[in-house]
């Protein structure tokens, strides 16, 4: 499909620099088949059924971005995906001015020696000594904001505890999974209480998320990998969920995008540990899933792909300019929206 068909134009002052607070007090979308609704976040288990079961993702949020020098020249860099121990693939700013077999000083002692350079533009970072990269980053690093936001203020104390959600567990994601920032412990026990289940996947999101689709059409379009991990009793538990009757809801298109690498043909969920690189367009015939919760996305993008794959490239127009009128707010900060397509639309 030609990129193009996924544009539309959002109002800057839509884009949400801070979260609500309560993070649960955040409005909600809900696109119920052809129905739009307003709704909150704390209205969530009233859309939502008993034997119904959220799907989360627990990456942790790490300090990847750094700012160094190699020489006289300010050297930026994204930590992207972890290579192995101490080496990661990471998206370089003013990359022009660094060589392989240069070493980048990002200052509190950490340095990364310019291993490889790959054929996307990236860079492979070597870091220096024996401490693990993890405590270096809490040192040298900040926390990976998306460039809408850090374009428009700089990075604060708040946002390390901002993004990063509740179930954040496992050390690796350079972006936050958004659609679960909106959850607090009270939430979930509203959730749980109305008789619906929650689980738990990884799925260490990459600096790759916020990339542009440069192609014309989305056929010439590479994804960025990203690694995974469902374990093998939660396949179990979800492929019971949806035997017993009820749904699999995925809280983000994180946890949307590992379930159905994961998933055969038959819609059975399988264990899964390593990469994937899934891109999901209109014609996607969904396996895994019966519903996703996710924030409002950038034109022209994967993401928003993967929503008009799921509702309908005409239902999400229609979605976004009514949440664009009615000053919704975009975004990793910003409100949430429950998409719940019709069963014949799901598996069309």
């Amino acid at each position: 499909m030609r990129v193009d068909a996924f544009d539309f134009e959002l109002p800057s002052e839509r884009i949400a620099l801070r979260p609500a607070r309560p993070r649960d007090a955040a409005r909600m979308l809900v696109v119920d088949g052809g129905d739009i609704r307003d709704a909150g976040v704390r209205d969530l288990p009233a859309w939502l059924r008993p034997g119904d079961c959220l799907v989360f993702n627990d990456t942790r949020v790490i300090p990847a971005q750094l700012e160094g020098r190699r020489g006289d020249a300010k050297i930026g860099a994204t930590l992207h995906k972890r290579i192995d121990l101490r080496r990661w693939q990471a998206f370089v700013r003013n990359a022009k001015r660094l060589r392989v077999g240069e070493t980048v000083d990002f200052g509190a002692g950490v340095q990364a020696l310019a291993e490889e350079r790959l054929a996307d533009g990236s860079f492979i970072l070597a870091f220096a000594g024996d401490e693990p990269v993890e405590l270096l980053l809490e040192r040298a690093g900040t926390m990976p904001l998306p460039p809408y936001i850090a374009g428009k203020r700089a990075t604060d104390a708040d946002d390390r505890r901002d993004y990063q959600t509740m179930f954040a567990r496992e050390d690796g994601a350079v972006a936050a999974p958004t659609a679960a920032l909106h959850f607090t412990p009270t939430l979930l026990e509203a959730v749980a209480a109305a008789g619906i289940r929650s689980e738990t996947l990884t799925l260490h999101v990459g600096a790759g998320t916020f990339l542009p689709v440069k192609a014309d059409d989305t056929d010439d379009h590479i994804m960025h990998a990203e690694w995974g991990r469902i374990d093998a009793a939660t396949a179990a538990r979800l492929n019971a969920v949806r035997a017993g009757g009820g749904r699999v809801i995925a809280v983000g298109t994180t946890s949307l995008r590992l379930l159905e690498s994961a998933a055969a043909d038959d819609g059975t969920i399988a264990p899964f540990a390593g990469d994937t690189a899934i891109f999901i367009t209109p014609g996607y015939r969904f396996k895994a899933i019966d519903g996703l919760m996710t924030n409002f996305h950038l034109p022209r993008s994967t993401l928003f792909m993967l929503v008009s794959a799921l509702m309908g490239l005409e239902t999400m127009q229609a979605a976004y300019a009514h949440a664009i009128e009615a000053e919704y707010r975009f975004y990793s900060y910003g409100d949430a929206s429950l998409l719940l397509p019709r069963q014949s639309d799901r598996s069309a």
